[in-house]
């Protein structure tokens, strides 16, 4: 009983809900804790609980493994932003909870087994049996222990069948520190998920803009936690990145670009591989999975490659994304220097610096295909200098970071420009992921949930000069096409084993996404219809974003025929990707 009311301090504490739907985890937890009862394991038990309570506060979500694995070095800037005084005080509530609870129900304990035996030794007494009053004396019977093991079992698989049959979505709030950990099971399953079941979406008309980058420089740049909702090109207003908006006046713009993975990472493998990451792997296992990236095949053609990271490989495996992947220059936030550092990098105008020292190095003539990987934007969004936007809250101070950001941005443009090379480069600018400030219940920052402020990023294709104003369209793309739609720019067939494929042809098709760091989620957007579905509830939620943007709306129960193709489409989607996962592992790379 005192580890349940543990767990269920820590949900208060950091949900601050009172619901038995979010407890029933937590007495599932303390009933298993009946067979093996031991007052040192409790204890190891309740500090694992109670380093989860910040967590959960500031994310929704406990650790998970995947959690556990990123929180290293690079994130300490974020971890020291949430050393205050309410998760102390929160840690304090529920070690003392702790405290009491196990006192106090030791003490209860104690006064029911004397009161136990004080009763039995009188009716021996009143027998005369003074070998059996001898019998009952402290520590010689178990059943006084057995009779409240009884109660306390009894009163937590109520509360356990309660929060079984109370009818909310938790949003996978119910689980706790040690829940959370559980593994899923892999499914197995194998077809083509991104051709919609119902009507489709008129083709794509952008042909004429095939081999526009030919015979030119090609500047990929990933903006960092960037969600295409905070941002005037996509009628956010103020407007924190105007140089983004200016280069955007001769570019194809994307309204609908989803990534296919909310973090960096991951999602970076999808954009220069076009290859989906595999659900519930170790970003480190892609050191051997066979991959032709979009710099191998521009090398091949006779570019000079190079990227540029402001931030450190050595965060969450990044190195086994992008070494040996064809770029004949990588640097990061340790070759780079700076001016200013972080935990997690250096300062932007540094690698911007770095970039067109780079492109000086080479000789006239010369093709380039850089990649710009800036980590402005991540949290804690601290900047060199103070922003225009008030910091009265995290989204004020994140708007400073992307203008700091779209500040550096403008450098690089006005760079280029000095040189003579903004009429011969083509940029493709998006964002890696959104960014979450809680417009959804308990979704903060950007790798839990697949809502649009997670997973809907800019996405534009701009050619100062060569673009004849804005072009701007609402199918439906993802990050996976990335590569291939870098190669159809320079006028370069791209590989039969990319799963992306040029956004400048064909017809539409669905963006397929999903997320694995806390709850196991898969998601679609389908010209205006999103779906939602959560892998261990087997729970689908649809939106018909035209009217709802904010996803605010399920009405998966007004169209369950098509709820139910997308969820059985999304789970063989999946299933497939984990069994191309686990060959891939076994694969040495080509």
């Amino acid at each position: 009983m005192s580890l349940f009311l543990v767990l269920a301090a820590a949900h208060i504490a950091a949900y601050g809900v009172i619901a038995p739907a979010y407890f029933w985890q937590d007495a599932a937890v303390a009933l298993m804790w009946l067979a093996v009862e031991r007052r040192a394991v409790f204890w190891v038990l309740v500090v694992y609980v109670v380093i989860n309570v910040p967590v959960m506060r500031a994310l929704g979500t406990p650790l998970t493994w995947p959690m556990l694995r990123a929180a290293g070095g690079p994130l300490a800037d974020s971890m020291r932003h949430y050393a205050n005084w309410q998760n102390a005080l929160a840690i304090v509530l529920v070690l003392a909870v702790a405290g009491l609870s196990s006192a106090g129900l030791r003490v209860g304990t104690r006064g029911f087994r004397a009161g136990t035996r004080a009763f039995r030794a009188g009716m021996c007494g009143l027998r005369g049996d003074t070998r059996a009053f001898r019998a009952f004396r402290p520590g010689t019977q178990p059943e006084a222990r057995r009779v409240p093991l009884i109660v306390e079992g009894g009163v937590l698989s109520a509360i356990l069948a309660a929060g079984l049959m109370w009818p909310i979505d938790t949003a996978g709030r119910a689980r706790n520190a040690w829940t959370a950990l559980i593994p899923r099971a892999p499914l197995t399953s194998a077809g083509d998920w991104r051709t919609t079941g119902f009507e489709p979406a008129p083709p794509v008309d952008l042909a004429r803009f095939q081999g526009l980058a030919a015979g030119k420089n090609i500047l990929l740049v990933s903006l960092e936690s960037t969600a295409a909702q905070y941002l005037g090109l996509y009628g956010a207003s103020p407007d924190p990145m105007p140089n983004l908006s200016e280069l955007a006046q001769s570019a194809i713009v994307f309204d609908n670009a989803y990534a296919v993975y909310p973090e960096s990472i991951k999602g970076l493998l999808s954009i220069l591989c076009s290859q989906y990451p595999h659900f519930d792997t170790a970003v480190e296992d892609y050191a051997s999975s066979p991959c032709r990236s979009v710099a191998e095949m521009l090398t091949g053609a006779g570019y000079r490659t190079a990227l540029f990271h402001s931030g450190r490989f050595g965060y969450l495996g990044m190195e086994s994304v992008i070494r040996d992947r064809g770029f004949g220059v990588i640097e990061d936030a340790g070759d780079i220097g700076g001016n200013h550092r972080s935990s997690f990098g250096v300062d932007e105008p540094a690698t911007v610096t770095r970039v067109l020292g780079w492109i000086d190095s080479l000789r006239a003539g010369e093709r380039f295909f850089a990649a710009y990987l800036p980590i402005a934007g991540h949290h804690p969004y601290a900047t060199p200098e103070p922003g225009p936007f008030p910091e009265r809250d995290e989204i004020g101070r994140y708007r400073n970071a992307l203008h700091y950001g779209d500040e550096s941005l403008g450098a690089l443009m006005r760079g280029l420009r000095g040189r003579g090379l903004d009429r011969s480069t083509v940029w493709v600018v998006l964002g890696d992921h959104g960014e979450a400030f809680g417009q959804h219940p308990g979704n903060y920052g950007h790798t839990f949930h697949l809502y649009e402020e997670n997973v809907h990023v800019p996405f534009l294709i701009a050619a100062p000069g060569v673009v004849p104003g804005q072009v701007r369209r609402s199918q439906v793309v993802s990050l996976i096409d990335t590569a291939p739609t870098l190669l159809d720019l320079a006028g370069i067939a791209a590989p039969s084993s990319y799963q992306g494929r040029s956004m400048l042809v064909g017809e539409s098709r669905m963006a397929l996404f999903f997320a694995d760091y806390s709850l196991g989620l898969l998601g679609l957007r389908d010209g205006p219809r999103k779906f939602i579905y959560e892998m261990e509830s087997g729970q689908g939620r649809m939106f018909d974003l035209a009217g709802d943007p904010g996803e605010t709306r399920d009405i998966s129960d007004s169209f369950r025929g098509r709820a139910n193709w997308y969820a059985r489409d999304l789970r063989n989607w999946s299933a497939a990707q984990s069994v191309a996962g686990t060959l891939a592992g076994r694969r040495t790379p080509d």
